[in-house]
């Protein structure tokens, strides 16, 4: 099967209205699928479903950005009013004076948003992509985050169940991949995208190089191509 599109547009063009996604990055826009996320904004799906840590502080963050470019990240789909519901552990501007296009369509009651912890968000990820059904943790107990789940003691401590997160599709920042899908990221730009990868049907990946098979380095490889779906080239 051929991996390789030729465009962005291409890659996210079966999207469909109602899909859930996960989106990399951590923050800013560095280590974000940039280039996938305005074709999807330009592909137009809609009532789509957001897992990614941040709901888009890229705008207000400033960090990470070209300069002379406008950061890219979830708060343009957000602006374009395709966003139904996020789930992320950073949906807020770290500045009051600054609200995120996601505080604004919140405020107006126009977007649903999941409240999860860092952590939990990164293993219930990881979860999802390895195929165990939910887990338990301590963290959120004592808080609203415990609403509605299930809470056990173990060992004279208690723990909330969570469950694990799974994707339609995955929109991933890679830095290098072959041409069977074989990635390699370079530096903190893996952060989320690694276990993001694995927890998608389908994986998108936009990278700044494909190569031949063979040309990267086996312990290079961070993830296997087995979870690859589409690669572009930057």
């Amino acid at each position: 099967m051929n991996k390789v599109y030729s465009s962005f547009s291409e890659a996210v063009a079966d999207i469909p209205d109602s899909a859930t996604l996960m989106i990399d990055g951590f923050a800013g826009p560095g280590g974000t699928s940039q280039n996938l996320i305005r074709a999807l904004r330009d592909q137009g799906a809609r009532d789509l479903t957001i897992i990614s840590n941040t709901a888009g502080l890229a705008s207000v963050i400033g960090f990470g950005t070209i300069p002379g470019q406008k950061p890219i990240d979830i708060g343009i789909l957000v602006d374009n009013g395709q966003v139904a519901k996020v789930i992320a552990s950073f949906p807020v501007s770290p500045s009051p004076s600054r609200p995120t296009s996601f505080e604004k369509a919140y405020q107006r009651g126009e977007i649903e948003l999941e409240l999860v912890p860092q952590g939990t968000l990164a293993e219930r990820i990881r979860a999802g992509g390895a195929g165990i059904p939910a887990f338990f943790t301590p963290t959120g107990i004592g808080t609203f985050v415990t609403d509605g789940k299930e809470v056990r003691v173990f060992e004279g401590k208690e723990y909330v169940l969570e469950s694990a997160l799974k994707a339609d599709y995955a929109l991933i920042r890679g830095h290098k991949a072959d041409t069977m899908g074989n990635l390699s990221f370079r530096g903190t730009s893996m952060n989320f995208n690694g276990v993001m990868v694995t927890a998608a049907t389908v994986s998108i990946v936009e990278v700044d190089k494909i190569v031949n098979v063979g040309e990267i380095d086996s312990y290079r490889i961070d993830t296997p191509g087995l979870y690859v779906n589409r690669i572009v080239e930057v």
